[in-house]
Order: structure tokens, then C-alpha cells, then sequence
């Protein structure tokens, strides 16, 4: 594929990740990603050819103007967007597969100072949200997601959704049932009310302390039926209401 069908792609891809976008000459002269890309294709080019300062030059005159900073060593796939961009830095060695996005403050960053492969690499399909850091020579496999403001340091399976500081795969959510989900409602929140695609850290927290209590709560009534059938008085005190109030997380 030579380079204009290359930048014909980019600009195509903008309608179906931003629904901001209304025409192609809008998106070629106010998208500082779209730039950033545009510009890093003609850099990686003379990189290619042995023009590093060149191109070098030519990508520093994109940072100034975008804010976006790409090597121009860096391998970057088919349809790829940098949606608002400002912040994103992209190492030398990494190498992005095709329909990527990132997304503002995303770093692609190195952990050694030796030569060699330092950078990420990114499969097909993989979204990563703004201020995620993924650094090293890690993969992520494709359709993989990366929460806002993650820290990734390891790789990635195809398909999972990575969240949290260092980041973490976060698994399918299960549904609530009976008893746990009379729980949850009655403490004032739904720990999954959330979108499928993106699980929510919190969320899954709340959770966990949900299924606690109702183990708990379950295992002090067999302790209570025993003691009472070896003649034991168990104190039926009624326990103290969930304020909700207390508990609930406050809205934005």
C-alpha cells in the first residue's frame, strides 16, 4: 500500500471512532491526530531510506504544532487514530497494528536504556484510554482495552481489559443473585450497572465485599442453628440497618 492510500484510510477511519467528524476537510484541518499521523507516514518513509535527521526534524515540527510526539522509528499499522492527541509520546521501537486508537496523554513508552526492541507492541484492534502508560517490550493482543490513567507492564491477552495502577486484567462480570442482590440494593448500589465492555474497578470491588458479607452472613446462621440444637442461647439482637447514604458513591 503506498502512502496516499495510507492517508485516505486514517482520514476514513475518523467517521467511525468520532462522532464528532463531519466531513473529510474538517478532519484533515483541525484533527491535531490526524496531523501527527500524516506527518509521522512521510518521517517513518525517510527513516526508512536512512534520512534519520531528517526525519527526526520533521517529526519535532509535528510535536510543536500537535503536541503528539511519534518517533519516526516507530511502525504504525493501517487506520490508526489519536483521538484529541495532546500528551501521546510513542517510543521508537513500538509497533502499532492496524485499527488501533489512543487516546490524549497515552504513553508507549521504553524501560531500558539498551538498544533493541524497549517499546510496546500493540495488535490489531486495540483501544487504549487517555493517560494509560504501557511500557516496555509487552504485547497486547488484539481487541485488548486499556483503561484510562493504567499503568501496563505486562503483556496482554487478545481480548481482555486491562485496568489500575500496575494495570490488571479484569475478567467477565458475573451476575448477582437472590440474597446477594437484595444485599447490593439495599446498600444503594448496583455493582453492575455498568457498560460490559469496561468494567468498573469500584464496581468490582464493591462486589467482592457484597459476596464477603453474604458468606458471612450465611455462616454465623449455621453457627447459630448449631449452638442452638446443643442448647446454647444465641442473642437475637436485630442487627444494626446499612445506611445507604453512608456508602453510596457520590455522582459526579
Amino acid at each position: 500500500m503506498n502512502l496516499l492510500d495510507h492517508i485516505r484510510e486514517d482520514v476514513s477511519c475518523v467517521f467511525d471512532r468520532d462522532p464528532a467528524a463531519r466531513t473529510r476537510f474538517e478532519i484533515l484541518t483541525t484533527y491535531p491526530g490526524i496531523w501527527a499521523v500524516l506527518v509521522h507516514r512521510i518521517s517513518h518513509w525517510l527513516f526508512e531510506r536512512n534520512l534519520k535527521w531528517l526525519a527526526r526534524v520533521l517529526s519535532n515540527v509535528s510535536r510543536l504544532f500537535t503536541g503528539i510526539e511519534i518517533h519516526p522509528g516507530a511502525t504504525i499499522g493501517r487506520r490508526f487514530f489519536i483521538d484529541h492527541g495532546m500528551g501521546v509520546v510513542i517510543g521508537e521501537t513500538a509497533e502499532i497494528g492496524d485499527d488501533c486508537t489512543l487516546y490524549h496523554g497515552v504513553t508507549l513508552g521504553g524501560t531500558s536504556w539498551n538498544k533493541g526492541k524497549r517499546h510496546p507492541t500493540l495488535e490489531n484492534n486495540v483501544v487504549v484510554g487517555a493517560g494509560a502508560k504501557i511500557l516496555g517490550p509487552i504485547t497486547l493482543g488484539e481487541g485488548a482495552r486499556v483503561g484510562s490513567n493504567a499503568v501496563v507492564l505486562k503483556d496482554v491477552p487478545s481480548g481482555a481489559t486491562v485496568v489500575g495502577i500496575p494495570g490488571r486484567v479484569i475478567g467477565p462480570k458475573k451476575p448477582l443473585e437472590g440474597k446477594k442482590q437484595a444485599l447490593a440494593k439495599k446498600m444503594g448500589f448496583d455493582a453492575y450497572g455498568t457498560n460490559q465492555d469496561m468494567p468498573d474497578p469500584v464496581a468490582t470491588a464493591f462486589h467482592g465485599l457484597i459476596e464477603h458479607i453474604h458468606l458471612m452472613d450465611e455462616r454465623m446462621e449455621k453457627m447459630a442453628r448449631v449452638i442452638c440444637e446443643l442448647g446454647g442461647e444465641v442473642p437475637c439482637d436485630k442487627l444494626p440497618e446499612i445506611n445507604k447514604e453512608d456508602i453510596t458513591p457520590m455522582e459526579d
